[in-house]
């Protein structure tokens, strides 16, 4: 840029009013600002907070950079800001590397920026926060949408790197536990710049198998920086969409990644991971001896219920055959008759015993008794009167004298006045 003393600068001599007066254009001086800030300036870490952020769809970001006095526009052209892993947003204090220029089409001082880095934290911490943020309010986390874990697995997809120990350590703990379950190796890159993409397309492909009905996403241990591939957005989609259960064996237990959220299982581990997808085959075998067990004592316990039950309905149904019934009905017929002619004899025994009585009684009452100690009884022939004294008799009359046994017929020739 030229100064104002510098009359080669100018050219055209409308632009001169008055003789050693150096006049310039507005774009003139716009651009000699802008050449005087790259050759002074340069580039600069300005610190601030962001506010009025805007992100057209062309991929470009504008914000304004603020503190408390002053502000000024920002921004981050699409293949520089593609290259952060956060989101920016309002208020988020960030430090941002920038050429200071004036916007010619303006004239306003603004910054061109280049790389941007949120204050007191990691770029790569802030972006897992963020999207850990965004996909539990999208119910990624929720525990309704997780699938149940089979517990017998028909196949199961691994998927992780070829070289890596993750896969070692699962093929192990599968000879131990459950050799006879068949695994699968959809291999991929688990570190690096662009894993996340692979690991994405493999977990799809693992998805497609016809028999595989679990998924082991695993990697070993390694820094914040290197399992960052398993806290992107495409890792953690990818899992969400697979249509059989993926358990997240991701580091060592003190490592937790987005994966491990959205997952339907986690293992701290890559092994424990195997050892929450097979079944023990040594556990099972004692537990299916322990249930046979339990299944032969109740069998034997069932079987002997049943003999008795079917002793006792056999008895029922002997009781209620025909024969059976008769044979009862019969005892029952026979105990009524015995019991009948025992009240029948026990009642005609008391009836002559009271005949006897009563015929004693009768007797003792009777006058043929007294005709039998001697006596007789006297009764007129002609009117069969008794005769009770000598006036009812007078001579020549005709009596019937009855006595014990017969009687006789007699004529009254004389009486005995003195006989009692």
């Amino acid at each position: 840029m030229s100064g104002p003393g510098d009359s080669s600068a100018v050219n055209s001599p409308e632009r001169s009013t008055a003789p050693g007066r150096r006049v310039f254009s507005v774009s003139e001086l716009a651009g000699g600002l802008n050449a005087l800030l790259e050759d002074r300036v340069g580039r600069v870490w300005v610190a601030g907070e962001v506010s009025g952020l805007s992100q057209p769809r062309s991929g470009h970001v504008y914000f304004t950079l603020k503190d408390g006095r002053s502000q000024l526009d920002a921004a981050f052209f699409r293949q520089a800001a593609s290259r952060i892993p956060f989101r920016l947003e309002d208020g988020l204090e960030v430090l941002v590397y920038a050429d200071v220029q004036i916007y010619t089409g303006r004239g306003r001082l603004q910054l061109i920026v280049k790389k941007v880095e949120p204050q007191g934290r990691g770029a790569l911490q802030l972006a897992f926060e963020q999207l850990k943020s965004r996909l539990a309010g999208e119910g990624l986390f929720d525990p309704a949408r997780k699938q149940e874990i089979p517990r017998f697995p028909n196949r199961i997809a691994i998927v992780t790197s070829s070289a890596g120990a993750a896969l070692r350590d699962v093929i192990e703990v599968s000879g131990q536990r459950s050799p006879a379950t068949p695994l699968l190796l959809v291999p991929t890159r688990v570190q690096g710049e662009g894993a996340e993409d692979e690991i994405a397309i493999a977990l799809r492909m693992a998805g497609e198998v016809a028999d595989v009905d679990l998924v082991l996403l695993v990697r070993g241990g390694g820094s914040f920086e290197d399992l960052w591939c398993f806290n992107t957005e495409q890792v953690a989609r990818a899992i969400a969409e697979c249509p059989v259960p993926v358990i997240a064996g991701v580091g060592h237990e003190t490592d937790v990644t987005i994966a491990d959220w959205v997952a339907d299982a986690r293992a701290p581990t890559p092994s424990a991971a195997a050892m929450q997808a097979l079944p023990d085959r040594q556990a099972w075998s004692a537990a299916l001896e322990h249930g046979w067990q339990r299944l032969v004592k109740a069998v034997e316990s069932r079987h002997v219920d049943l003999v008795q039950r079917l002793a006792h309905e056999r008895d029922a149904l002997v009781q209620a055959s025909p024969r059976a019934r008769m044979a009862t009905q019969r005892m029952r017929c026979q105990a009524a008759y015995s019991r009948l002619r025992l009240a029948v004899d026990r009642d005609a025994e008391r009836r002559r015993n009271r005949w006897s009585g009563l015929s004693a009684q009768l007797d003792s009452l009777s006058p043929l008794s007294v005709l039998g100690r001697g006596y007789a009884l006297a009764r007129r022939v002609r009117d069969d009167r008794i005769v009770r004294a000598p006036v009812d008799a007078p001579r020549g009359e005709a009596l019937m004298i009855r006595l014990a046994e017969g009687r006789i017929q007699v004529t009254v020739e004389d009486h005995d006045p003195e006989a009692g």
